[in-house]
């Protein structure tokens, strides 16, 4: 049967969204049209944002809240000037190793007390709102509440999330996280109702009071009578000075395109150095599903990471040589050392010379874009639920390592490596806010969507559906990968020997994104939102508009 295709079509699902008032797009439409109320009522791309941020943190608990971290990149319309915010909190004063081997314990721990970490999301929330914000505080929040005072219906992808036995584990492991997030000692089915009036009443206290309430006030009593009840270190000094960061975006240019992302405690430092290491390297004539451009791709990522887990830590405690990590010198030196017959499997770090997640972005009528990405780490986090107010505490103390060598070790005050990451792209009158959730899977997905657009003439929506690997570390040739890829491809990969572990159409595993782009030319926007999440790109309605 022949494959030449008749009469005009697509090869991806959805139509992005295109508008000339704001537009939001996160993983779950109920945020994304709150934000979207928000914009109609004045409101800043910011102001959206946070609004929106609070009903993910109802709608999807076992993934962001305000128990976790935040980062933020903001583009002012009017300046053009690019804002980067690091809200991840430190560790604890008192959390050290020695603090750990009294406890018998020889391992940073991925979940419980111990994996706790200051929750700064809050903190950066504020922040942005004091220097970027329109509405007032308080009218940011009233969706949050009623969402999770009345309920809500649980989504698709969340309800399998939600089900998921390890993360059912963890839930089972502390007696609060089972009241409030099993209240039928089960997951909520697909479509059933769920509340949480202990998360509405949080909100409630953080819309009146403001962010002294999570750091100082009633919020603050709570985190710490829980965290002292299951002996950990956390007390009122650490919670009360808590300070995120105005960071410089680190970036690079990739064939005419300037990508942006945030420089380390966050892994963004992964992504630029990938695509760096690929623009040496000629794009595959035989298109992006080919298995020279995948094999370019893996064989790039596993480089990245090496030098990401060798390097990454906070820059306050180290120095990361990110001049050399990003010079397109050092991405020719790298870019050397892949066969291109032939996966590596033991990928040893260069040499210098010298979760889970949400992530959502906004653009406002007037252009300004926020690049937003909030975090509790895995699933459910610590599996630590706050007494009495319905939110998990993250689990991100479990990015540390206890090997006293590296740069990442674990000390009081210090924070960990982050895998959080917005990012932003510009070239010339185009400007694209986007992000794709998951862990480890963040830069490999960021520069897989960026090639797709910028070698491959994708539009966003194409960019962020097209298949993709993901890959959790560096060593090993173990890839995981769409089904959608070519049968002849994947054997090909295979012959080269890369070991394919085969996935769903369209699995969340390989990452849920948004993207916005802003014509600041035409004053046009375009959005997209991935199908692999329950989410929705909406634009600001015009009749809210005054």
């Amino acid at each position: 049967m022949s494959r030449e295709f008749q009469g005009a079509g697509r090869d991806y699902g959805r139509s992005m969204v295109i508008a000339r008032q704001g537009i939001v797009a996160t993983s779950q439409a109920l945020a994304s049209q709150s934000g979207a109320q928000i914009l109609a009522r004045g409101g800043s791309a910011v102001d959206a944002a946070i609004a929106a941020n609070a009903v993910l943190a109802v709608t999807e608990p076992m993934k962001n809240g305000i128990g976790g971290d935040l980062f933020v990149l903001y583009r002012d319309a009017a300046t053009g000037e690019l804002s980067g915010l690091n809200a991840s909190g430190p560790a604890p004063d008192a959390l050290s190793p020695a603090f750990l081997a009294q406890r018998g314990i020889a391992t940073m721990p991925q979940e419980g007390i111990h994996s706790v970490t200051v929750p700064s999301a809050v903190e950066g929330w504020a922040r942005m709102h004091q220097r970027f914000g329109n509405l007032p505080w308080k009218d940011l929040f009233d969706d949050a509440v009623a969402y999770a005072e009345d309920g809500f219906p649980v989504a698709e992808g969340v309800a399998e999330t939600w089900n998921e036995q390890p993360h059912l584990a963890r839930l089972h492991a502390n007696p609060e996280s089972l009241r409030v997030f099993l209240p039928h000692q089960r997951p909520p089915r697909e479509g059933e109702i769920f509340r949480n009036p202990d998360m509405a009443r949080a909100f409630r206290l953080l819309a009146q009071q403001g962010p002294d309430a999570f750091y100082k006030g009633e919020i603050a009593r709570a985190i710490l009578k829980t965290s002292s009840a299951l002996g950990g270190a956390m007390t009122a000094e650490d919670l009360a000075s808590v300070r995120s960061e105005w960071v410089h975006p680190i970036s690079i240019e990739y064939r005419g395109w300037r990508i942006y992302e945030l420089p380390p405690n966050s892994q963004g430092m992964a992504a630029l150095e990938m695509l760096n290491i690929m623009e040496t390297l000629p794009v595959s004539p035989h298109g992006p599903l080919s298995a020279d451009e995948i094999h370019k791709r893996i064989e790039a990522m596993k480089l990245a990471y090496a030098d990401l887990r060798r390097y990454n830590a906070d820059p306050r405690t180290c120095d990361p040589p990110l001049d050399q990590l990003l010079s397109k010198a050092y991405a020719s030196r790298q870019a050397a050392r892949i066969d291109p017959a032939k996966a590596n499997c033991d990928v040893s770090p260069g040499q210098p010379v010298g979760s889970d997640t949400t992530y959502l972005t906004v653009v406002d009528r007037h252009g300004n874009i926020a690049s937003w990405i909030q975090s509790i780490s895995a699933e459910f986090g610590s599996g630590i639920t706050v007494e009495g107010m319905g939110f998990l505490l993250h689990s991100r103390g479990a990015g540390f390592t206890l090997d006293p060598a590296h740069p990442n070790v674990l000390a009081g005050g210090k924070r960990p490596f982050h895998t959080i990451i917005p990012a932003l792209m510009e070239r010339g009158c185009q400007h694209i806010g986007f992000g794709i959730m998951g862990g480890p899977n963040q830069p490999l997905a960021h520069a897989q969507f960026v090639s797709n657009m910028v070698d491959y003439g994708m539009n966003l929506q194409a960019a962020l559906e097209a298949p993709r690997f993901t890959k959790m570390t560096a060593g090993g040739c173990d890839i995981s990968i769409e089904c959608r890829v070519p049968a002849q491809t994947l054997q090909q990969l295979s012959e080269r020997g890369h070991e394919i572990a085969i996935h769903r159409e369209y699995t969340q595993e390989m990452g849920r994104g948004q993207a916005i782009l802003h014509d600041s030319q035409t004053m046009t926007n375009y959005a997209a939102s991935d199908p692999r999440a329950d989410g929705a790109a909406i634009p600001e309605p015009m009749w809210g508009r005054l």
